[in-house]
């Protein structure tokens, strides 16, 4: 899921978030990082099928 990202390196990460941001914001911080990625995968899932839809369009009208 991250890459070549280990524990050690995934543990510092968040050693270095929770001294810059401390233990309190760190829970409002991951919970606005969670929705963003889900509404950036929302939004990615949308214009794939859109292109999908175009491409479909796109061919019957050649066939026709």
């Amino acid at each position: 899921m991250f890459g070549k990202l280990g524990t050690s390196e995934l543990v510092l990460i968040l050693g270095i978030a929770l001294i810059i941001f401390g233990p309190g914001k760190l829970p409002e911080l991951g919970k606005s990082l969670g929705k963003a990625i889900s509404e950036f995968k929302s939004f990615s899932k949308e214009v794939k099928e859109d292109i999908s839809l175009d491409d479909k369009k796109a061919n019957n009208t050649l066939n026709d």
